[in-house]
């Protein structure tokens, strides 16, 4: 997964932009390690890492939650010469316990949201997405973003999925209200199940050499890592219909309450 970069020389002329806009992007990623594998459900190890890109202006900030803990986010400060706050953290920090070992099929508690850490009121769209990758880096194409269950909640009275820029492996949010300052959103998942079939498909080989008798069991899908990644982008309230428009190419209407709304 490449890492986001900014264009620093344009910094002065995004933050002059009429259009207030801030993305944070949080990537997870779990691999199933074929040389360790014991029993298959100990095998596998997950890492992450965050990034944040895309900046704009100042006065606006947005944190991803993940189980009530902040665990990465990017802030812009008071003055307009482009500092912000920011820093890196890790999807499924907190969702193990001490030495436990991940398990597919297992359900876990993946509660995320947004929080408004800036100082002005904002919109908020949230990218989800779930593959598969071989050990190689290319795509698996046998195994189904739908194998990775990163539940979805509160659909249709918070959040709205927009099916017009919505994937396969892709799964776009936006929160259908003001995310006013310091407020935090109402969480658009609760938690994530990897289906054990992946552990699950595996044979076994029987080899003589004399009188000896070696039995190998082989799996399937070793080497094949699963990859959950999140990005949120917050957008200023101020013409808030033609901001989104020009910042996330989506028409939208703003009822008179800030409710939002596809056209």
């Amino acid at each position: 997964m490449a890492k986001a970069k900014m264009n620093k020389g344009n910094l002065k002329k995004k933050l002059a932009s009429p259009i207030v806009t801030i993305a944070l992007f949080a990537a997870a990623a779990a691999m199933l390690l074929g040389s360790t594998i014991g029993g298959a459900r100990a095998a596998l190890t997950y890492y992450s890492e965050n990034y944040t890109s895309r900046v704009q202006m100042y006065n606006i900030g947005v944190s991803l939650l993940e189980n009530g803990t902040r665990i990465a986010w990017r802030d812009y400060g008071e003055e307009s010469d482009g500092t912000w706050d920011e820093t890196e953290g890790y999807l499924f920090s907190n969702m193990l316990q001490e030495d436990e070992k991940f398990r597919m099929g297992k359900t876990y508690p993946e509660v995320l949201s947004v929080h408004n850490s800036g100082s002005i009121e904002e919109y908020v769209r949230v990218y989800i997405y779930k593959y598969w990758e071989n050990e190689d880096g290319t795509k698996n194409q046998e195994l189904t973003p739908d194998m990775i269950d990163l539940n979805l909640v509160n659909l249709g009275s918070h959040w709205l999925i927009d099916e017009e820029a919505s994937t396969e492996e892709r799964t776009v949010l936006y929160y259908r209200h003001i995310l006013g300052v310091d407020e935090e959103s109402v969480p658009f998942t609760d938690t994530l199940t990897v289906n054990g079939v992946v552990a699950a498909k595996v044979s076994q080989v029987v080899e003589i050499n004399g009188k000896y008798k070696t039995i190998k069991t082989i799996y399937e899908y070793d080497g094949v890592q699963f990859g959950v990644e999140v990005e949120a982008d917050a957008v200023q309230t101020h013409n808030a219909e033609d901001a989104i428009w020009s910042a996330w190419g989506r028409r939208v209407n703003i009822a008179e309450d800030g409710t939002l709304s596809f056209r």
